[in-house]
């Protein structure tokens, strides 16, 4: 049964409950990546969610887009129970930017998803900036930034160890990390490591098969204190899955011969390897002038390869390693005592080289080399300037930047099916491009903080989007586009927010124009060559325009003592301007609602009822007929948190008590044929510090 469409009654809930994040003692939420450095989120004039280590382990997720949801303004699409994608503000994996203790993440990513690359278990924070981040972040900040914040090495005197186990009933799942500091002097010295074991995990309607997957990461850092202001830095950061299947990916190989049935994506091994080195200064006295440089170098390695269903065995491999080498350096300082100002340049290249082998069925010929391009280079470099302004109770940020982006590559292949079509001219494409952001917030009272804001970003096309041809999750056949432009997007958000010790709120209202929007748009393969004979086809093309606006609004309430009532709503709208019909993949409305209390000495317990509204404003002609509408549903998540001793707690939560059979409207896949969440799971845990 489709759940009732959620009303203007939903706003008036958020009254009465409050967002699944709450504290006995209320401190401000300080934010390092919404203007580069930290900063308390009641001083800036944009949309922020941040998580602590304490609030990611409560919600027991498992990767970075399952932490975020329920979140306002953000949604997740899957492809796999490894490969949860978050979404902000309705623009995907391509149109934001993924951070790892603020360094870019760059992959061509085919399936799953790029955020699952780390391991959540070792995280310290997750930070999100909604809307336009192009400022500080450059290419690709549409829809907002992710920053990742793992454990740094800290000058805290002896050894110091946080542990922690975790095990789920519905993938039989699990989890272990440990993360050890250690300093002397002026050396300090932090490794942490992490091994999930997760089989395929149960959906009401049964065992979800290939849905499993084997995970192990290692991170370290070393850090030598040159004196009470200056540091020295070098870390590593390595993370390996095994066995990953795509699920979401399943699609006919050739609809027109259904005996030769139907193909799925999926990565034996894929591995990141992070290598940083650093130097940082950090100023005092009145003016303080803080100066941090960074090179890195960072490796998607990754198998990607598609499986024949029917006849058991492979009719694609693909080897590719995306590496991106880049060097970051910013600084802040206080020229005068109402501005701070902020400077920084960027600067990276990413770089692939697929192997790709294809060998298709029936017959499964000897396999035959097709790689969809060779030698394709990615180069940024960004410059930007940023003036932090205090007058009184109003405070204004205002920055500026300029972008340029080059793609490149030696030759593509169009049409997999027909190496003869191979290109070698038309391949670079230079762009640059200007981002600008304004806003400001007033101090009105401690829980009346209206603010408003403007930010201008822009995306350049991504190496796949450019140059490759070939399946994707979706179950298309997309062929690659080296023509299309760089996207532009002009958001103007107004919204409001308050902190109390009892009371914490944010409201927000945003209008999101982007030009030039790149999406995949649907061919006909009878007269697309490109489209290699796949009845399933898709090019990348620039649209005229799309807009997408929403409402975002959270609330936190302390009723009594240590008890917290929690609400959060969420309402996002996208239209394709140049059909006049619905955004593809718009997320549904929805309603969170929660509480957090003590229920004993020493045992907090808490509840999260999730309301999310059917999906019915889908993209027809776009898609020609192919995205379906999506039935509503409602979960809810039950919780005890025992602290036993000083420094040690056992969690026991279940999920999905109702066992409730769903899908998210964003599960990628063709329609009809998504996989189903996860049903009814046990979770128990265990977390300790010595």
């Amino acid at each position: 049964m489709d759940l009732p469409r959620i009303s203007p009654l939903a706003l008036a809930l958020l009254c009465v409950f409050a967002p699944v994040r709450a504290e006995e003692a209320m401190l401000a939420t300080v934010n390092v990546t919404a203007k580069g450095y930290a900063s308390a989120d009641l001083e800036t004039p944009v949309s922020t969610v941040s998580l602590d280590r304490d609030e990611i382990a409560r919600r027991g997720a498992a990767n970075v887009g399952d932490a975020l949801r329920g979140e306002p303004g953000i949604a997740v699409s899957n492809d796999s129970a490894q490969g949860q994608n978050p979404v902000i503000r309705g623009l995907g994996k391509e149109s934001m930017v993924l951070l790892v203790d603020g360094m870019r993440f760059n992959s061509a990513q085919p399936a799953g998803a790029i955020a699952s690359f780390m391991t959540l278990g070792l995280a310290e924070r997750i930070e999100v900036v909604k809307g336009g981040a192009s400022v500080l972040y450059g290419t690709g900040a549409l829809g907002g930034a992710i920053n990742v914040l793992m454990p740094q090495a800290r000058f805290t005197p002896g050894v110091g160890v946080n542990a922690g186990a975790s095990y789920d009933s519905v993938s039989q799942g699990w989890r272990g990390t440990a993360v050890m500091n250690a300093s002397a002097g002026d050396h300090a010295l932090m490794l942490g490591a992490s091994l999930a074991r997760i089989d395929d995990y149960k959906s009401p309607e049964g065992r979800v098969k290939r849905t499993g997957y084997d995970s192990d990461a290692v991170i370290g850092q070393y850090r030598f204190r040159i004196d009470s202001q200056q540091q020295l830095r070098v870390s590593a950061q390595w993370h390996r899955d095994e066995d990953v299947w795509y699920p979401g990916s399943t699609r006919p190989i050739n609809p027109a011969n259904p005996a030769v049935g139907t193909n799925t994506v999926h990565s034996p091994k894929q591995e990141r390897r992070l290598y940083e080195a650093g130097y940082s200064r950090k100023g005092d006295g009145a003016a303080p002038f803080n100066f941090d440089v960074r090179v890195y170098r960072q490796e998607m390695e990754r198998s990607i390869y598609s499986w024949a269903n029917r006849f058991n065995r492979d009719m694609v491999t693909n080897e590719v390693t995306f590496r991106t080498d880049g060097v970051d350096a910013k600084a802040d300082w206080w020229v005068h005592p109402q501005h701070q100002l902020a400077l920084g340049v960027n600067a990276w290249k990413m770089s692939g080289n697929p192997d790709r082998r294809m060998s298709p069925p029936p017959a499964f010929p000897a396999p035959v080399v097709n790689n969809p391009f060779q030698d394709a280079e990615i180069r940024a470099l960004g410059l930007y300037l940023q003036d932090d302004m205090r007058f009184g109770q109003l405070n204004v940020l205002a920055g500026l930047r300029w972008d340029q982006v080059e793609g490149s590559a030696k030759s593509m292949n169009p049409n997999a099916a027909n190496p003869a079509m191979r290109r070698f001219s038309g391949l670079k494409e230079k762009e640059s491009a200007v981002s600008g952001s304004l806003g400001a917030i007033y101090e009105v009272a401690p829980l009346l903080r209206p603010y408003a804001s403007y930010a201008r970003a822009f995306r350049a096309p991504g190496m796949r989007e450019r140059f490759e041809s070939g399946p994707r999750g979706d179950g298309y056949y997309y062929t690659g586009s080296p023509e299309v432009e760089a996207e532009q997007a002009d958001q103007y958000e107004i919204g409001i927010k308050g902190e109390t010790s009892a009371l914490n709120y944010q409201v927000s209202a945003f209008y999101n124009k982007i030009d030039n929007y790149l999406t995949g748009q649907i061919m006909p393969a009878a007269t697309t060559p490109a489209c290699a004979g796949n009845a399933f086809c898709k090019k990348t093309v620039n649209l005229g325009s799309a807009t997408i606006k929403g409402f975002e609004a959270k609330v936190a309430w302390q009723v009594s003592g240590s008890h917290w009532l929690n609400a959060s709503y969420s309402r996002i709208r996208g239209e394709n301007d140049d059909m006049n019909e619905p955004l593809f993949q718009m997320p549904a409305d929805e309603v969170s609602l929660g509480w957090i209390g003590q229920i004993m000495p020493g045992v907090k317990g808490d509840f999260t009822l999730r309301l999310v509204d059917e999906q019915k404003r889908v993209a027809t002609r776009f898609t020609n007929g192919t995205e379906n509408r999506t039935a509503g549903f409602v979960t809810a998540d039950l919780g005890a948190t025992w602290q036993f001793a000083k420094n040690q707690s056992l969690r026991l939560a279940v999920r999905n008590i109702a066992d409730k059979t769903y899908h998210e409207h964003l599960s990628e896949g063709l329609s009809g044929s998504e996989i189903k969440a996860p049903g009814r799971n046990v979770q128990i845990a265990w977390r300790g510090s010595f």
